[in-house]
């Protein structure tokens, strides 16, 4: 007897569109943008849904992103899962990257705090084998008490903004953007790099969820056989 096969489900509902999003065929997902992360679909991994009539796309990990989250960065308030923009602009400036976004954030309205979704869940650490022998920390302010002090980007040689995250080692004063140490979504990159992407984390939320709807599953199962058991008793 074979190995029973998973097949991917044809159609999800999320909050952030009012209709059904259904499975988009691999052959044609390539050419799409994902609107929580605004990236491509190049590798046609995860799966990718959509509304075709709305031209609405999203990856399966996207799509399965928590609605909440409780992250180091901002310690005082949970972040939103926000699928678009509340500014008039329209857009926001991602306070991990310092770059502009007009999809998924992370926010908290309180404090005017916005980051990318997929900054949200970079991973603390990174290892750039290739380029340090130490293991690099995420962190979230400089780690100068200068406010003048200029600092290179070991990665690009570009000159990085202290007021927005960093991959650093503080034993060698090494450090990278976050967009520098994270892996390139390209399949030409060097994906083998022991770097834990933002998907990667996504994918281990998610199987998380399965671990726990298993287990839920296990439990009702137990639950019903014992009160199975015990009718049976009754009726003796």
């Amino acid at each position: 007897m074979g190995r029973e096969k998973h097949t991917a489900c044809e159609s999800k509902q999320h909050f952030s569109h009012p209709h059904i999003l259904k499975l988009i065929n691999p052959a044609k997902s390539a050419t799409l943008t994902c609107n929580a992360c605004e990236k491509t679909n190049i590798t046609n991994k995860p799966n990718f849904y959509g509304c075709i009539s709305c031209q609405y796309f999203l990856h399966e990990n996207c799509l399965n992103v928590p609605r909440f989250l409780d992250h180091s960065s901002h310690p005082s308030h949970h972040l939103t899962l926000l699928p678009l923009p509340t500014y008039s602009s329209r857009s926001y400036t991602c306070d991990a990257c310092g770059s502009n976004g007009n999809g998924f954030s992370f926010s908290c309205a309180r404090c005017n705090f916005d980051i990318h979704m997929h900054c949200a869940l970079s991973p603390q650490t990174v290892v750039l084998s290739q380029h340090h022998r130490h293991e690099l920390k995420l962190i979230f302010e400089s780690p100068f008490d200068d406010e003048n002090t200029d600092f290179v980007c070991d990665l690009c040689q570009d000159k990085v903004d202290l007021n927005n995250w960093l991959y650093y080692c503080a034993d060698c004063d090494f450090g990278a953007h976050i967009k520098c140490a994270s892996p390139d979504p390209s399949p030409t990159s060097q994906q083998r790099r022991n770097n834990v992407n933002a998907n990667s984390a996504v994918e281990m939320i998610n199987s998380v969820s399965d671990d726990h709807d298993r287990l839920v599953a296990a439990q009702i199962e137990s639950q019903i056989a014992a009160r199975s058991r015990q009718a049976m008793l009754d009726l003796w």
